[in-house]
């Protein structure tokens, strides 16, 4: 639709004369008179001409491995908007079971020409897979930043949320409420974020629960990450008297809660599940759980804008920044059934040095 001088200088109250040196890019019109006529031009349905309409920055591909589990979805919304408000166009690469992968979506990425990529949880992840497609992107030269999973030797930004003491926060909070036969359910032990868990876990359990290294090994259990994996392992280790459970992420804790009900427990009375993530919405879940919070936004910006000054020639360090996770305490944790401490570790659920932070949901 052709647009008419007079019905634009209408609606933003200014002369035609003004409208068309606006509509030419010519100078000497206030920016907020400039904004006014740009404004009627969308209001009143018209496209704004080729010259004046803001122009990318360029294109980011955002590489995250599924969007089943809440917390990505997450992750990718944060990133995106970021990235649009420093001027460059998201484009977001899901993987599926069976579908695209990692290297295929780098691929086409780089068909693309895009000036950097954003991995959340990817391969670089995964210490038995190769990392050298992170070296070859970094050698083209592409910028490349990656959340949560640090490769030591990769000359990129890293950021990640600190897993160990998401850990002994969950630990250190069962332990206060009376518990010592705390199991841990997470995902394979390849995965780098997995294995700081069990590293906090382990460390947390023999400081404050009292228990010996060697009685640590029928506490734990790696699983598939998810809701299943988390019902199966929570089968294993209430059969083994566990009161507590530190999971790797808020899916797997509702999986173990579903694992206790199937079995007549409830929830906090008889069984405490602390999750991982504090994934939207998860605090209205039945009970409302309580969780280890991973600082999403806080993450997310941070790894677009070290992104953004590598694109920008200006290089961020090429190390990993940690983000410390906070304990959210709902409805899912309680005091430890009656007896269940006694025989393990100190009976004094509040000696200094368990105490955690606690922020009220």
């Amino acid at each position: 639709m052709r647009a008419r001088l007079s019905d634009i200088a209408q609606q933003a109250e200014v002369s035609e004369a003004t409208v068309s040196r606006v509509l030419n890019d010519r100078p000497g019109v206030a920016p907020e008179t400039r904004q006014a006529v740009l404004t009627a031009l969308d209001v009143l349905g018209y496209e704004r001409p080729a010259r004046l309409r803001k122009r990318s920055a360029g294109l980011v591909g955002l590489v995250v491995p599924e969007l089943d589990n809440p917390i990505f979805p997450a992750f990718a919304q944060v990133i995106e908007s970021t990235l649009a408000q420093s001027g460059f166009t998201p484009v977001l690469c899901t993987q599926t079971a069976g579908g695209v992968t990692e290297d295929e979506y780098v691929e086409m990425l780089l068909d693309r020409q895009v000036s950097g990529i954003v991995f959340v949880s990817g391969l670089h992840a995964d210490t038995a897979a190769s990392h050298d497609r992170y070296r070859a992107l970094i050698a083209r030269p592409l910028p490349v930043v990656m959340i949560n999973g640090y490769v030591p030797g990769i000359g990129a930004p890293f950021v990640s949320c600190d897993d160990r003491e998401a850990a002994e926060l969950a630990v250190a909070h069962l332990v206060a409420l009376g518990h010592r036969r705390i199991g841990l359910i997470t995902g394979p032990d390849r995965f780098v974020p997995v294995q700081r868990k069990v590293t906090g876990w382990r460390a947390a359990m023999t400081r404050l629960a009292g228990v010996a290294e060697v009685d640590l090994g029928p506490l734990a259990e790696l699983t598939l990450f998810g809701v299943e994996g988390g019902k199966a392992a929570a089968g294993r280790l209430l059969d083994r008297g566990v009161t507590g459970l530190v999971c790797g992420s808020d899916l797997m804790a509702l999986g173990a809660i579903r694992a206790a009900r199937q079995r007549g427990l409830r929830v906090p009375e008889d069984l405490s599940v602390v999750g991982y993530d504090d994934s939207p919405l998860i605090a209205f879940t039945d009970p409302p759980l309580t969780t280890v919070r991973q600082p999403v936004t806080a993450m997310a910006v941070a790894a677009v804008r070290a992104l953004v000054d590598e694109i920008n020639g200006h290089a961020a360090p090429h190390s990993e920044y940690l983000f410390r996770p906070e304990l959210v305490v709902r409805g899912s944790t309680a005091v430890a059934p009656a007896g269940a401490h006694v025989g393990a570790g100190t009976s004094n659920p509040h000696r200094p040095g368990t105490s955690a932070l606690v922020i009220p949901a």
